[in-house]
């Protein structure tokens, strides 16, 4: 490789890539003819099985640029397991309550997850490992550096990759005899019911409202099981969803809770191993509801509080006669479905790198980082009001930046006129009023503190629109980002 360049490694890899998956798939297809020698002709894939490998458009599953789909391995008619898979799932089948049947009726199920990110990521991880027949996955983001302390599917080679891709990979390698389909998009209300149909299980690994309503609304429709989960901050809760008599997520929740109390893990964090948790769990439950093996969370909600390490299962109520898209007299169609805005009806985005902006101050109450950035250049005397919680003003922070959080600042008033005062006497022009400048992480909360302050009788307060993430953008790309 010592003239080609670039554009040679990179056909090089193509042919590599598509060369591994040829191999690939020989290998499977070689395995798969030798369990038929030994145990005679291989009984025919269930429906449902069928469905979900034929019936998606994608052209994605299998993942190498040959175009192959993985084969799922068959039982024979006989019963008998072929005698790699008694080797491989050897711990499963010395289960007296799950064993040959339990196995059999796994590699017969297809399961879908939503979302390959931190609760998606062991979901995946254990149903490919534990021969799910039929494993689907749909993401349309792309992997980031701040996903990886808690997406343990994810490498650090795949970032700026899709994570589907990146998912998928690692799936594959654990396990290369089950069926792999990719989604490379968002589950959105105008292709959900489409790839939802196509499954026997769904999965909820996603970490938004409008996400959950939309799920829970599109398995109703279709009559499947829906396994869900969340994890925020260091707890996580877990249930299932229409199954055995169970509710949906609207006979709990008819109305969406206030916006603020609708935080995601990009607002208030998460403990890496919390998702984790919860996730080895919506597997576990997959497998029950697939398997008809013991009791799933069907009724009931269970409550993991990391820091204390207490799991508490709670009962929730069955599903309501007067729901409005499971209730008996529910009159919601698969078409009312497709149009339905999810966004607006919880008023929060899908997507969290959409967050909302409010607007609540006139363009004289504002500057742009940029503007403020040459008002610093000039040495113009100021004082800059960083109105962030103090641990995140621990994370990061602008020079010379006083942090009063917006949750105490109307009594820490005070405390500000102090700080004014010596700004206005250690400047060179100690005649003048200092001016006072606002901040926060993304230029929300500043705007409801300038409101507060100008009330308050700080008529020179200003904001800083977009806050530390547009300093970063616009002034300063070495500025950390969190």
């Amino acid at each position: 490789m010592d003239g080609g360049g670039g554009g040679r490694r990179e056909v090089v890899a193509g042919e590599l890539e598509r060369l591994r998956a040829e191999r690939q798939e020989l290998d499977i297809r070689i395995r798969l003819l030798e369990s038929e020698l030994e145990a005679g002709s291989a009984a025919p894939a269930s429906p449902a099985g069928e469905d979900a490998a034929a019936g998606v458009e994608d052209g994605l599953c299998g993942g190498g640029s040959g175009g192959a789909c993985q084969t799922r391995r068959e039982f024979v008619e006989s019963g008998a397991l072929p005698a790699d898979m008694i080797y491989r799932y050897s711990r499963h089948l010395l289960l007296p309550d799950f064993g040959v049947e339990g196995q059999r009726k796994l590699s017969r199920s297809s399961v879908l997850v939503v979302g390959a990110g931190g609760l998606g990521s062991p979901v995946a991880l254990y149903l490919a490992a534990c021969g799910v027949g039929v494993l689907g996955i749909v993401d349309g983001d792309d992997v980031e550096l701040n996903n990886l302390h808690r997406q343990i599917i994810h490498k650090e080679a795949y970032v700026g990759r899709s994570k589907v891709k990146s998912a998928a990979d690692a799936c594959r390698a654990i396990n290369s005899s089950i069926k792999l389909v990719e989604h490379h998009h968002t589950l959105k209300p105008s292709n959900a019911l489409e790839i939802v149909r196509k499954y026997d299980i769904v999965v909820d690994a996603t970490d938004n409202l409008p996400t959950r309503y939309m799920i829970s609304d599109c398995c109703v429709l279709l009559n499947k099981p829906l396994i869900s989960g969340a994890a925020l901050g260091l707890e996580g809760q877990l249930t299932v969803y229409h199954h055995n008599g169970s509710p949906c997520y609207r006979c709990l929740f008819p109305n969406p809770p206030p916006v603020a109390a609708c935080q995601r893990c990009s607002d208030s964090g998460v403990l890496g191993v919390v998702p984790g948790v919860i996730g080895c769990l919506q597997a576990l439950e997959a497998i029950k509801v697939a398997t008809d093996v013991g009791e799933p969370l069907c009724g009931r909600m269970l409550l993991f509080d990391a820091l204390s390490a207490r799991i508490r299962i709670v009962k929730i109520r069955g599903s309501s006669p007067v729901c409005t898209i499971c209730g008996e007299k529910s009159v919601f169609t698969q078409e009312e479905f497709q149009k339905f805005d999810y966004e607006k009806f919880t008023e929060s985005p899908m997507s969290d790198k959409s967050t909302p902006s409010l607007s609540l101050l006139p363009d004289s109450a504002r500057v742009t980082c940029t503007e403020y950035k040459r008002m610093i250049d000039k040495g113009e005397p100021h004082l800059l009001l960083d109105v962030r919680p103090a641990h995140h003003f621990q994370i990061t922070s602008l020079p010379q930046s006083l942090n009063i959080p917006l949750s105490v600042l109307e009594e820490k008033l005070p405390l500000l006129e102090i700080s004014l005062k010596e700004t206005m006497d250690t400047s060179a022009a100690s005649d003048e009023q200092p001016s006072l400048y606002v901040v926060c992480r993304r230029g929300n909360d500043s705007q409801s503190a300038v409101q507060l302050l100008r009330e308050k009788g700080f008529p020179s307060a200003k904001d800083i629109v977009g806050g530390l993430q547009s300093w970063a953008q616009d002034v300063d790309p070495d500025f950390p980002a969190y």
